[in-house]
């Protein structure tokens, strides 16, 4: 075994995911029908962020790695369209240079046509090139050139190339302990053939090259073969790979919680998400939900001020309105991030954050005393300011409240100011705001990928955060070996992200979803998706 199959080892490409498991395998051939939500809203990878779209697609297209049962009962990260991946390491100026090398398998798509590194090259630069404005862009920010290639549009400079057909390179800018069991199992990673898109697009009238799913060509263990009402997945007769999971899936859609559930409970479908059943499994989801300051300019550029804000809020009134689903957020990274066997990232760390009723009075009188060492006698010589928010239901409940709260304890007059995501997100990158709420997730199962955005220069940090003593420790994590040390450094990363008050974690979230008893070798992976291939029915 070399040195890196080695070092994979010992970080335990185990996730920490919501597996069905218990049974002898029987019953092969099956048929499946599912519902994890509405109509799809888009089966282009690089732009699928609702859940059941992404499940589709990860049952019509197979990246270099993927997930599957393990002998012990959870999930590994195994060998997808890789046959095999090494990794080197070279020691450069301020840190280190990684290069993976993926020998792909003899693999064919859907139409008959070999699966190339090439199609990997044109999906990664794709995913990567700032015109296709896609949201999982970042995903690749530990790939070497990903920075200059954004800020050119020349996607040359991103350091991913086909040395062959079968040889897939990426080099990447430091140690990332999640590169291949996080980016290299994303559905926003998949391959493309650029030949199909290209065609499909044109002959799009609208564009939408993935909108008839039956003439999408394909290189997972499914097809498309029906699309109207429902969506019918058979078996791919050109897969590489063992076909022991349902002959064919059905997936059915439903734009409510109540409609899936009603599903679920005529025994129209075997799987649903959302659930309300007592006994679904709940999961938590990569998720928290914060108000965010402007560091930069205004008020807030005054910590004293961000802490007096920050005391002042009562998370258990927000999680509230936030609905059943949503808990008192405990710091930024949510519950369920793995760390070790002792536990989660969160459970490891402990609670940053304090969301007790007797102790809520006691940090108001804090938040009072530090507006007045601010310089202000009362919340109201801040005069009017806004809290800008996305305008869906949840987020605009959420804001009344904590708009109210910052007013009946600092006498600050905030007012909430719904906006579409878009234009939300273009007046933080500008810097057009004083106060916002955001919904801040990680397309990663880490917690490097809740705090990497905030180190200084990061396209993400809208807040204009800048410590040295902060992109210090990112940096450290981002070259460790040693994943105790690495730990050690995100932990203290995230305290200092909140002692600095840049922004005010409210609340995380969690989701239940229920799959018949009679059936095993379902999969829901933390960042939303879920994956049905492996399905069989229990023994008796």
């Amino acid at each position: 075994m070399n040195d890196f199959l080695k070092r994979l080892s010992a970080l335990a490409l185990v996730l920490s995911l919501l597996l069905l498991t218990g049974c002898t395998k029987t019953g092969d051939g099956i048929s499946l029908s599912v519902c994890v939500g509405a109509e799809p809203d888009s089966l282009d990878p690089i732009y699928a962020e609702e859940p059941g779209d992404q499940s589709i697609l990860c049952h019509l297209y197979e990246n270099l790695m993927r997930i599957a049962p393990d002998a012990s009962g959870q999930t590994a990260v195994v060998n997808g369209m890789a046959k095999s991946v090494d990794m080197e390491e070279e020691t450069i100026e301020g840190g280190v240079s990684v290069t993976y090398t993926f020998r792909l398998r003899s693999a064919r798509w859907s139409d008959g046509q070999a699966v190339k590194a090439s199609d990997f090259v044109y999906a990664w630069q794709r995913l990567a090139d700032p015109d296709s404005n896609s949201p999982y862009a970042t995903l690749l920010s530990s790939v070497s050139g990903f920075t200059e290639a954004r800020a050119s549009g020349d996607m040359s400079l991103l350091q991913v190339s086909a040395k062959n057909d079968s040889t897939f390179v990426v080099v990447l800018n430091g140690r990332h302990d999640w590169f291949l069991k996080e980016v290299c199992t994303s559905p926003a990673t998949m391959p493309l053939r650029q030949d199909v898109v290209q065609r499909l697009k044109t002959a799009a009238s609208d564009g939408s090259w993935w909108g008839d799913p039956t003439a999408l060509v394909t290189n997972g263990p499914y097809a498309a073969a029906e699309y109207g009402d429902t969506l019918l997945l058979v078996q791919n007769s050109r897969y590489y790979g063992d076909q022991s999971g349902p002959q064919e899936i059905r997936f059915y859609f439903a734009g409510a919680p109540e409609e899936a559930q009603n599903l679920y409970a005529d025994k129209t479908v075997d799987a649903v998400w959302p659930s309300a059943e007592d006994d679904g499994t709940w999961a938590p989801m990569l998720e928290t939900h914060a108000a965010v300051f402007n560091c930069a300019e205004g008020p807030f550029a005054d910590v004293s001020l961000r802490r007096a804000l920050s005391l002042a809020v009562g998370r258990n009134a927000l999680a509230e309105a936030a609905g059943a689903s949503a808990k008192p957020a405990e710091g930024l990274v949510p519950s369920g991030v793995p760390e070790s066997a002792d536990g989660d990232f969160r459970t490891v760390g402990g609670p940053l954050l304090d969301h007790d009723f007797e102790l809520y009075e006691e940090a108001c009188a804090q938040a009072k005393a530090l507006l007045q060492e601010a310089g202000y006698d009362s919340g109201a010589d801040l005069g009017e300011l806004e809290y800008l928010c996305m305008e869906d239901e949840e987020s605009i409940a959420v804001a009344d409240v904590l708009c109210r709260q910052w007013q009946e304890v600092l006498e600050i007059q905030i007012t909430p100011k719904a906006l579409p995501e878009r234009e939300l997100m273009t007046a933080l990158r500008n810097g057009e705001y004083t106060l916002a709420g955001l919904r801040l997730t990680a397309s990663v199962n880490d917690a490097e990928c809740f705090l990497s955005d905030w180190v200084s220069g990061s396209y993400n940090n809208v807040a204009a955060y800048q410590s040295t003593a902060y992109d210090t420790l990112m940096s450290v994590v981002a070259s460790a070996w040693d994943g105790t040390a690495r730990m050690g450094c995100l932990h203290d990363a995230e305290e200092l992200l909140l002692m600095d008050y840049v922004l005010a974690p409210l609340y995380d979230c969690g989701t239940t979803w229920a799959v018949r008893d009679t059936l095993t070798g379902a999969i829901r992976d933390p960042r939303g998706w879920f994956a049905f291939y492996n399905v069989y029915t229990r023994s008796a």
